[in-house]
């Protein structure tokens, strides 16, 4: 039996709702109702075959509350004149409510809708967008108004997130709620405030000019000859932010780059060289230190797709890194220790070369091994120690 039900009935009405269609219409003019809702009612042969059923269905449509039934009449050759329902109607927005249980949640919205009326009429575009996070968000909305205001008055203010100081809003709630925070402050801050390259989450302190955590850059001096710390003996394992790192002036040529810790620290002796701890796909530290484009650099990373893929990213930024210890030679020399990738990367680097393309190639198209991986702290110490006393490192 297929016949529409009570429950079925309120789905559809929940599905207005779930749209936010019903809490627009709180606070608009143009309402969705009245409402009709057609029902799928049973046919001649239910009459003739079930009519107990067919009667309980009717009952039970009769019985639900907040709806106008619309009644059709049938001529039915065996049980005579049948009256039965074709449609429901909701009249009013209040009766939808009511029939799915949201009145309280409606009246919360339209308290909503008039505080930021009142305290932030530009952000009623959000709340006609968003009406169901806005109720989501009900508990927070006037801390979160509070962060517009207070941005509001201080634009750009060029301060960490932990100075804003607004009653019940900390660096906490601000860092929870990033999301949300910036559609409101693009709706509630003038343009020229707006720093509208800088997008996503993570982009929310240079968007709307706060300050953010420095980027850092750790890097060994691999030349016991290059002039170390202050204090220090030994090549020290050195952390500085990105703008520090990119106000360097050390007296090198080679900067190899590392995506593995361990290969970090071990990393052998080599004139004229620092050797850098890679952040895999992200390069904006690394991007800022205009130095470097007079350095040979070479990345050394995993000899697999993906490790190719951050390779040619690199060179986006810094077009003449070569690759270091990620080719063919390696990659069959070590096959003791060919171990397998999870998820390879399958699309074009235009950036790579010819040899790289063809290790990249093999890789992704499995003609030596599906999944075929050769991880950079598996590549032998000698063979590592060997090409680095190489001419060039190459």
């Amino acid at each position: 039996m297929s016949w529409t039900t009570p429950a079925d009935l309120r789905a559809r009405v929940q599905r207005l709702w779930d749209r936010g269609d019903l809490l627009r219409a709180t606070v608009a003019d143009a309402a969705p109702t009245p409402l009709r809702l057609h029902l799928k009612a049973p046919g001649a042969a239910d009459l003739s075959d079930r009519f107990e059923a067919v009667r309980d269905w009717v009952r039970a449509i009769a019985d639900t509350p907040q709806v106008r039934i619309e009644w059709r009449e049938w001529n039915h050759r065996v049980q005579g004149t049948q009256r039965l329902p074709a449609a429901v109607w909701l009249d009013t927005l209040q009766d939808a409510l009511v029939f799915i249980g949201k009145t309280r949640q409606a009246q919360r919205f339209a308290a909503l809708w008039q505080q930021t009326a009142a305290a932030q009429p530009m952000l009623l575009a959000w709340l006609s967008r968003r009406p169901i996070q806005a109720l989501d968000l009900a508990e927070r909305w006037e801390r979160l108004l509070a962060v517009v205001a207070w941005l509001q008055a201080h634009p750009r203010p060029g301060v960490y997130l932990r100075q804003v100081d607004t009653p019940g809003v900390d660096s906490k709630f601000i860092e929870a709620h990033r999301g949300v925070l910036a559609e409101l402050l693009d709706l509630g801050l003038p343009p020229e405030v707006i720093e509208s390259g800088a997008t996503g989450v993570a982009a929310f302190a240079r968007r709307f000019g706060f300050l953010d955590k420095p980027l850092r850059m750790r890097f060994r001096l691999l030349d016991p000859g290059l002039p170390g710390l202050p204090g220090c003996a030994g090549p020290a394992d050195i952390t500085l932010d990105a703008a520090s790192f990119a106000a360097l002036a050390l007296p090198i040529e080679r900067v190899f780059i590392t995506e593995n810790e361990t290969n970090f620290l071990a990393f052998p002796p080599a004139a004229r060289a620092i050797v850098v701890f890679g952040a895999g796909y992200g390069w904006e530290a690394l991007a800022r230190a205009a130095w470097l484009h007079r350095c040979r650099l070479l990345y050394w990373g995993d000899i697999d797709t993906h490790g190719f893929a951050i390779l040619d990213q690199l060179r986006g930024c810094f077009p003449h890194v070569a690759s270091f210890l990620m080719d063919r030679e390696t990659l069959l020399a070590h096959r003791r220790h060919w171990g397998e990738e999870p998820e390879p990367v399958r699309h074009d680097l235009l950036r790579l070369t010819t040899e790289e393309a063809g290790v990249y190639d093999d890789l992704r198209f499995d003609r030596l091994q599906p999944g075929l991986r050769l991880e950079q702290e598996r590549v032998g110490f000698g063979w590592l120690s060997a090409r680095v006393r190489s001419r060039g490192g190459e």
